[in-house]
């Protein structure tokens, strides 16, 4: 794993990037929980999505917002951070040519970033996102949402409200063509504490759902 160093709009991004398994994986950018709150890209959370995306194939990218860890600049609410996911999807894309497909993830605060970018970027392919706190922030801007995804929830989430997460779910699958993979997983907190396991074995199902026979279609094999 390459830890890197990437120009943003308030200074350096920090970040660490493994490489796809051939020219056919995607690269999936995960998107850690609040700033403010202690989120930062070492989450355990984080590193075990991360970990189920790459024993698939994927190239993965996981970085610090702003003000956390080395990345510099304060945390400014939403848009600032948002505005370093998307200076991060262009790192990928301009400088790993290798990377011709793109994915993301994202967890808790994380999960509204990411849904946001998704938005914003349409050579974005799917998503996977863990405990959205959709009673905190508003996901109405997912209108409607391009592609298709996994949402993952802890029935034991004294955080978020499971209400708010089915409705979000219900609005996402009412979108023609649009498959929503919802999965809540038994004695999981919000942040899956004790379960880790099982929403890594979640995804890793979800992620061979989606793209069967990978690599049996790929060009060639990519060493890091």
């Amino acid at each position: 794993m390459a830890d890197i160093l990437i120009k943003g709009q308030e200074g350096r991004i920090e970040a660490r990037y493994l490489p796809p398994r051939t020219l056919k994986h995607p690269v999936v950018v995960i998107l850690h929980p609040h700033p403010l709150q202690g989120g930062r890209m070492d989450n355990d959370v984080i590193k075990g999505i991360g970990g189920a995306f790459h024993r698939q194939g994927f190239g993965t990218l996981r970085f610090n917002f702003r003000g956390v860890g080395r990345s510099e600049g304060i945390y400014s609410g939403g848009e600032g951070e948002l505005n370093d996911a998307a200076t991060v999807v262009d790192w990928v894309q301009s400088s790993q040519k290798i990377a011709h497909r793109l994915w993301v993830a994202g967890f808790s605060f994380g999960a509204w970033i990411a849904m946001q970018l998704l938005m914003r970027r349409p050579e974005i392919e799917g998503f996977v996102i863990a405990s959205p706190p959709a009673h905190a922030f508003d996901f109405n801007f997912l209108a409607p949402c391009p592609v298709s995804g996994q949402v993952l929830y802890g029935n034991k989430d004294s955080i978020v409200p499971k209400e708010p997460v089915d409705m979000l779910v219900e609005k996402l699958r009412g979108q023609r063509g649009i498959k929503i993979e919802y999965t809540v997983i038994d004695d999981a907190d919000h942040s899956f504490n004790g379960q880790l396991d099982k929403i890594e074995a979640e995804i890793e199902n979800y992620l061979q759902m989606s793209l069967p026979n990978i690599d049996e279609v790929s060009e060639r094999v990519v060493t890091s």
